[in-house]
């Protein structure tokens, strides 16, 4: 009995850090696998969002118009779109809805 308890003094910090490796091992595989899934949804709900603002300028601008609500929902839009790292065309799309008139004009003929 002393042999084993001799033994186990002797050797308790290798096998504390073999514990710790094979623990800290699978931690860091399970946090490099939610990255990689978190990366995709973000790029899928980014994609979404840019779809949406293009949609919407299809959308006003074949109306030629673009109403103060839906101004407020493409803001939300973009800053959601933007703060998931989209900055391309979709900016431009979103600064030309911007810019567009609240009301339709009367047309004269």
């Amino acid at each position: 009995m002393e042999a084993i308890i001799d033994y186990i003094q002797v050797n308790w910090v290798p096998w504390l850090f073999a514990i710790l490796g094979v623990i800290l091992g699978d931690i860091i595989r399970r946090l490099r696998i939610q990255k990689k899934e978190s990366n995709a949804i973000a790029a899928g709900v980014q994609s979404l969002l840019r779809e949406n603002l293009v949609y919407n300028f299809n959308k006003y601008t074949d109306r030629e118009y673009c109403p103060i609500y839906a101004k407020e929902s493409i803001k939300r839009i973009y800053n959601a779109y933007h703060n998931l790292g989209g900055n391309d065309v979709a900016t431009e799309l979103y600064h030309k809805l911007l810019a567009m008139p609240e009301e339709l004009k009367e047309r004269e003929e």
